[in-house]
């Protein structure tokens, strides 16, 4: 096979479905380098990435449609949500996706999400850079919180009024006491 007509680019590995055998899957295999998993964590806003790789098959199911599975590891360090200090998480995951030829968009505003999240429509070919750094950013903790963090109350109030906290705007934080003022106990 002619460098032209190769499915896979060696430095953005995208694959023409067209150019894919139908009987056996693809297997790929990506590790990106340092400059590249630095570009992908300023873009995820992390504060580094490491030992990131992506590695599975593109296979077809049935005539027109197409499916990825593969494993994502990798070791992202995040701020704490609650100190800043550096929390570093091992992600570790399945990812699936299966291409469709006949999926069909809703188009109303609001939809209710779908059993199964993995199907898309059919591309005519798939960048598995794009589907890596996607499952990368579906993984990545949303609050990273380093163990030793203890969160802080902050209250503010006016001069003059008690302060709102937390307690006070539970809605059941005060039975517990007027239970026990019922009973007697004190």
């Amino acid at each position: 096979m002619s460098a032209q007509s190769s499915a896979f680019d060696p430095k953005r590995p995208i694959y023409r479905l067209s150019d894919l055998p139908q009987g056996k899957p693809t297997r790929f295999d990506l590790s990106p380098d340092a400059q590249d998993m630095r570009a992908l964590a300023e873009e995820l806003e992390l504060n580094a990435l490491r030992k990131l790789r992506f590695a599975g098959e593109i296979r077809a199911t049935g005539e027109t449609d197409w499916r990825i599975d593969a494993r994502l590891g990798a070791t992202v360090v995040q701020p704490c949500v609650v100190s800043l200090e550096p929390v570093t998480t091992r992600i570790e995951t399945s990812v699936t996706r299966h291409y469709v030829a006949d999926h069909v968009e809703p188009d109303a505003a609001e939809v209710e999400m779908p059993e199964d999240d993995t199907v898309e429509p059919l591309p005519h070919q798939i960048d598995l850079t794009a589907v890596m750094a996607e499952a990368l950013a579906l993984s990545i903790p949303a609050y990273p919180r380093k163990d030793s963090a203890e969160t802080v109350q902050a209250v503010f109030t006016e001069p003059g009024k008690a302060p709102l906290t937390d307690d006070d705007v539970r809605p059941f934080a005060g039975l517990a006491e007027l239970r026990d003022k019922l009973e007697g106990k004190e």
